[in-house]
């Protein structure tokens, strides 16, 4: 077999493994939680170097006193100094607390204040259900992301928040609902209504918003129904899953230059149909598994994670 076909078949494996992690993410954003969260044991030997590097962040249940600082790559880093987002506000209600991710940089939590006020008055929704951001320090978790580690992601339900308090079981076994259709060709129009689009652009308009992540069915149903003003339709990229909820990510905020930033998405609605070829191809929407399953990849150590991520993880807990 010749140079050319080896890479061909290695790429399209490369599309049908992805496509088959991917289909697993909409499960964990559905995982329920715990009433009852049970401490991890203590590691054997933390300072082994080959420890993966989810194994000590995710047994840090408080962040570092001092400054908010981001330090590295939105999928390799961690936060100094992270600020936690009340699990209830006038507008806002945090989902699956046990998981204990409602931490981020200060601007991330300050968007997520006035989003979810704004979107109260333009979407009629009582408010916003926010799903994972950051962990008190940041870091790879144990489960569920490759990204959110350095407090400048969030995620929020495609689900309006009801016109009342949750209880906290509400909260940990509450499921939000499924926005795509069967065929995952389009948005379910008895579960999609024009507010989601409202919600959808009035975040995407926030000037610190770098990209939101949606289902490419989602993206479709957005590039359909904008009218008037569609600028702001190039921030939203299609990803894998992200059918129960979208992603906000934000910029680098001012004054963290260890804050690494993320090339910004073509200047370009992306609503054509060569746009969307590679989303609703039969290998995405059912991608065959490979003969021969791929080995797991080897998951981040400290040592791949900048430098001060090693005095993140060793500072004392801000006091609380």
């Amino acid at each position: 077999m010749n140079a050319p076909a080896i890479l061909s078949r290695l790429l399209v494996s490369a599309v049908a493994v992805m496509s088959v992690l991917a289909t697993m993410l909409p499960a964990f954003a559905q995982d329920k939680g715990t009433l009852d969260p049970k401490p991890l044991p203590p590691l054997t030997n933390p300072n082994d170097p080959h420890l993966a590097a989810k194994q000590l962040f995710g047994r840090k249940t408080l962040p570092t006193a001092g400054a908010p600082r981001v330090i590295g790559f939105y999928a390799k880093g961690c936060i100094a100094g992270a600020e936690e987002l009340p699990i209830t506000g006038p507008t806002w209600q945090v989902m699956r607390l046990s998981r204990n991710r409602n931490w981020a940089h200060p601007a991330m939590i300050a968007l997520l204040e006035r989003l979810s006020a704004k979107i109260h008055k333009d979407a009629g929704w009582p408010g916003l259900l926010i799903g994972d951001m950051a962990q008190p320090r940041g870091g790879p978790m144990i489960t569920g992301h490759a990204s959110h580690q350095v407090g400048l992601d969030a995620d929020i339900w495609l689900t309006p928040m009801p016109n009342r308090l949750l209880s906290r079981n509400e909260r940990e076994e509450m499921s939000a609902v499924m926005m795509v259709r069967k065929d995952r060709l389009d948005i379910d129009p008895h579960a999609w209504t024009p507010s989601h689009l409202a919600v959808i652009r009035d975040a995407a308009k926030e000037p610190s918003v770098e990209r939101i992540f949606v289902n490419a069915a989602i993206k479709k149903a957005l590039c359909r129904e904008a009218k008037g003003d569609r600028s702001w339709l190039w921030k939203i990229r299609p990803m894998y899953g992200h059918d129960y909820h979208f992603h906000v990510r934000i910029k680098c905020p001012p004054g963290n230059p260890q804050c690494e930033h993320q090339t910004p998405p073509p200047d370009k609605e992306g609503c054509s149909a060569r746009d969307f070829a590679y989303w609703f191809s039969d290998r995405v929407l059912h991608p065959k598994p490979p003969k021969v399953p791929p080995k797991p990849k080897p998951p981040i150590t400290l040592a791949q994670l900048p430098a001060d991520c090693r005095q993140v993880l060793a500072a004392p807990d801000a006091k609380q």
